[in-house]
């Protein structure tokens, strides 16, 4: 198949689904539902979504985004990657600011938001108390960030991956996937870049409200980083 060839969005499709239905952590699906159920006063309105939350981008992307857990107000509620949170005000500014993203802001799942050549992911994909998964959490839910890279990889030739955690999450999953990650694994930092074997992997401070308010990560910082990362990936 041509890397150019739109994929079939199916197969991706059908990960989300099952990504969406997982309940092999406890402490993530009691925490996950018991936040939806009691809500923040600022969303008594809403529904939340009190789910994993699945990938978000096209099945074709070229450029690939990998974060940390979805905010317990922010995708466990929308049911969308860095959706109605800081962190994702901070992202997809910077998205659209340099042509990979429809719009500014991402405020709900139905908000017409689309995004360029890229997709949006998260080494474990339910919400973790404190923003802190354990280990094993992270580990069990592995398999579905490997699967998804397993089906990107005809067209993937970038991705970045937002924090330290992140970084240490993501390494074993290329590995898996079928890339050859140097031995020993590259040290997570701020610009760093390690090429594989036809992808070029970016280390990225994350969108953290503490690394954004005290100008760890300033809104440069992070577009450069995706404008190295798009040319990359052959995106314009």
């Amino acid at each position: 198949m041509d890397a150019d060839e739109p994929l079939d969005p199916t197969p991706l499709l059908a990960l989300d689904r099952r990504v969406a239905g997982c309940r092999a952590c406890p402490r993530l699906v009691e925490w996950r539902e018991e936040v939806a159920r009691t809500k923040r006063a600022a969303f008594a309105d809403w529904t939340y979504w009190g789910r994993p939350v699945p990938g978000f981008g096209p099945p074709d992307a070229r450029l690939l985004i990998v974060g940390l857990a979805p905010a317990a107000h922010g995708g466990n509620r929308t049911g969308r990657m860095f959706t109605g949170d800081r962190s994702g005000d901070v992202l997809y500014q910077a998205l659209y600011d340099v042509g990979l993203a429809s719009q500014p802001t991402s405020v709900s799942a139905d908000d017409g938001l689309a995004l360029h050549g890229v997709r949006i992911t998260s080494p474990v994909h339910c919400a973790p108390p404190a923003n802190k998964p354990t280990p094993r959490e992270r580990d069990t839910c592995r398999p579905w960030l490997v699967q998804e890279l397993r089906l990107l990889r005809p067209t993937l030739r970038a991705a970045v991956v937002l924090g330290a955690f992140g970084w240490q999450a993501a390494l074993p999953a290329f590995t898996e996937a079928g890339w050859t990650v140097p031995r020993p694994r590259p040290a997570f930092a701020h610009g760093v870049r390690v090429p594989l074997d036809g992808l070029d992997l970016f280390g990225c401070f994350h969108v953290s409200q503490r690394n954004t308010f005290t100008g760890r990560l300033t809104p440069e910082m992070l577009r450069e980083v995706l404008r190295t990362a798009a040319r990359a990936a052959g995106l314009g």
